[in-house]
């Protein structure tokens, strides 16, 4: 049976699943960390034996070396590519800019573009072109395809990703919305759709990714409208760390009355905001449990993280023009009811409403959390965008 590789890679190490194409499901994975130092570790597992293996001792200098950890995994512990030959190998890129608005074979001129959209995203475009490059050496023979975080969002209007800046110095320096979290929101509307049993042409739908990183969209016949994130993934929603949304005076304020500098203030805006700028912990989990034992400051955070999804919802109502239905995903999204029932909690004038029992049932499967009759379906899907990029790697190829 034929597979993709799926390869998601950091300057430091990168995960990878095996999928098979036939029934999509899971053949192999692993994970390849500490890429640079002293020692590296390896983890894998064949899931079809269930066998997992790990090795925390073997010096992994670069990508390539890490490539070559993997396939030696492979070999070892299978399962085997003579058996599930590769038809390609997909890769997570998170910006590809407005130049790419699907995934793409990668070639020598590929590499290069994803190479100079770096300006737009140093701290993830690098790390994904080693992986890539590591990967054309290791699979010469296999199709390298690149999926792109931001090609879901290239069916905006200009009307939503512009930014009201200079306009030849925003075209000069590439500065507009482009949006983030693409193959997720792309793998959700499509699995809600099927779920609702509805064609997706047909639905105007609100995605809320929700994870320790958290993005919305607005979803109408497939497409997105409109997004919270924007030239990077700051813009939008409160989140683990980022602080979402801020009035950018905010950056020359504190620049001036505290002295930062801009590389600091970048840093507090990137690492060392959201829920771990409010409470000094980034984990919903931890902050959560602190609220629910009478944590004033916790629960103050978590106020302040509900009413920005809210204010998105309402503001994506009225850019569809309607709805039928919001769709949670993610991490958060996917396991955290309390938030769901507390964020959406007042909104049952836009047909949107929560039936607890639903709510509070913990599954794996795609549900609805809504109660039976609304006008609006409110859904749990949990994403894959590991399979999403194989199955957008394998239609390509």
């Amino acid at each position: 049976m034929s597979a993709v590789l799926v390869v998601n890679s950091g300057s430091s190490s990168f995960k990878y699943q095996l999928i098979e194409l036939e029934g999509e499901k899971t053949l192999a994975s692993g994970l390849v960390e500490r890429i640079g130092e002293e020692t590296g570790s390896t983890k894998h597992k064949n899931a079809l034996t269930g066998d997992e293996t790990s090795n925390d001792s073997t010096p992994i200098p670069d990508h390539a070396a890490g490539f070559a950890a993997m396939l030696t995994a492979f070999d070892e512990h299978g399962p085997s590519f003579d058996e599930h030959p590769l038809i390609a190998v997909g890769h997570r890129v998170v910006h590809g800019g407005s130049e790419f608005d699907r995934a793409t074979v990668v070639t020598d001129a590929v590499e290069r573009a994803i190479d100079k959209l770096s300006a737009l995203a140093p701290l993830h475009n690098p790390a994904n072109l080693q992986g890539i490059r590591a990967a054309r050496k290791a699979f010469p023979d296999a199709p390298q395809v690149a999926v792109f975080d931001t090609a879901f969002h290239q069916t905006l209007a200009p009307a939503a990703y512009t930014y009201a800046i200079d306009d030849d110095l925003a075209k000069k320096h590439q500065v507009r919305r482009y949006g983030f979290h693409g193959t997720s929101h792309k793998y959700v509307s499509s699995a809600a759709a099927d779920f609702l049993g509805k064609p997706l042409a047909e639905l105007k739908m609100i995605v809320l990714h929700i994870g320790n990183g958290a993005s919305a969209t607005a979803i109408e016949g497939g497409r997105s409208i409109e997004t919270s994130m924007g030239l990077t993934p700051l813009e939008g929603l409160v989140m683990g760390t980022r602080s979402g949304d801020v009035d950018p005076a905010v950056v020359f304020h504190l620049h001036r009355e505290a002295g930062l500098s801009f590389d600091e203030l970048e840093t507090m805006l990137n690492k060392n905001s959201g829920l771990l700028g409010l409470t000094g912990n980034g984990d919903m989990r931890d902050v959560q449990d602190a609220a629910s034992k009478g944590d004033e400051v916790a629960e103050a955070a978590l106020a302040v993280y509900r009413h920005r999804i809210r204010h998105y919802v309402g503001a994506y109502v009225a850019q569809l023009g309607g709805l039928d239905a919001v769709v949670f995903t993610a991490g958060v999204g996917e396991n955290n009811a309390l938030l769901r029932r507390r964020t959406l909690l007042g909104l049952e004038f836009l047909g949107i409403t929560i039936d607890d029992d639903r709510n509070e049932l913990a599954s794996r499967e795609a549900r609805y959390i809504s109660r039976d009759g609304a006008p609006v379906a409110v859904l749990v899907v949990p994403t894959d965008e590991e399979l999403e990029i194989a199955r957008q790697a394998a239609a390509l190829v």
